[in-house]
């Protein structure tokens, strides 16, 4: 339940539609943190062509900062930020991938792909594409096993591990074991025509409306074509078969809560563990 003080803030900050540049510098505000300070980390890239796609790399623990860090032997989170595939970035997710990686005793790489409306699909899928092989093929600083590698991501960075998954099995390069999808976002369309309920109840007073949603595919989007992409919106994918073993998080009052659960319940029906 949310009580009624609440619901009348989110009521009150549950406005407009996306202003790209107003919406970064919000996002920008979470850069401001005192305690970044005491976060282990180390930035690096990855080239997908001649593009240099940089990653931050956050340790465990203190242990994992000692010596040469392809000696550690710690599993891998593959990390990919939310923000609708046009704002945020690992700055912004400093705090989330600090204590994730502290928390789980494991790597968190997060990675900094291009950004809509300047670079629009798939420029983004594509670095995070080329960060994962990278990573999977042993291709990086961290000598880690494929099956010690779990792709994470969060709203729209759920929607692109999603995304890279069906990715790498077509294209037979490497393939995930394991995809966290925390409020994933699968599908291309949050108007009145969204089959899904979820849009429509929770769609105008919970910070992330529908509009914005809307807003944030036409923005990533270079055309009509793209949004029936599977890549684009992995739920209208024909064939979801051979996937990682998937958990999905979703949010009671979220507008993308049950295009979230709907992908997974096509993930089980198509034989895959959910």
């Amino acid at each position: 339940m949310i009580s009624k003080t609440m619901r009348t803030i989110l009521h009150a900050l549950s406005y407009g539609n996306i202003e790209v540049e107003a919406s970064r510098r919000l996002a920008d505000i979470k850069k401001l943190d005192a305690m970044r300070i005491f976060f282990k980390t180390l930035d690096t890239k990855v080239y997908n062509g001649n593009y240099e796609v940089p990653i931050r790399l956050y340790f465990p623990s203190e242990e994992a900062m000692s010596g040469d860090v392809v000696e550690h032997h710690y599993p891998v989170l593959l990390f990919f930020h939310g923000g609708g595939w046009v704002t945020e970035s690992i700055d912004n997710y400093e705090r989330i991938c600090a204590r994730l990686a502290n928390a789980t005793g494991q790597y968190v790489v997060a990675v900094e792909y291009r950004l809509a409306p300047e670079d629009k699909f798939p420029a983004g899928l594509e670095d995070c594409y080329a960060v994962a092989k990278a990573v999977y093929s042993g291709d990086f600083m961290l000598n880690i096993r494929p099956e010690n590698i779990t792709l994470i991501g969060d709203s729209a960075g759920g929607n692109l591990c999603a995304a890279l998954s069906l990715m790498a099995r077509d294209r037979g390069e490497f393939m995930p074991n394991r995809q966290i999808l925390i409020y994933p976002a699968t599908y291309n369309d949050y108007t009145e025509n969204s089959p899904f309920v979820s849009v429509k109840e929770n769609g105008s007073d919970y910070l992330l409306t529908a509009g914005k949603m809307q807003d944030y595919i036409d923005l990533y989007a270079r055309n009509e074509e793209d949004k029936k992409n599977p890549y684009f919106a992995p739920y209208i994918a024909e064939d979801l078969t051979n996937q990682p073993d998937t958990l999905i998080l979703t949010c009671e009052f979220d507008p993308l809560r049950d295009e979230g659960e709907a992908y997974g319940e096509r993930l089980k029906e198509a034989g895959n563990h959910v």
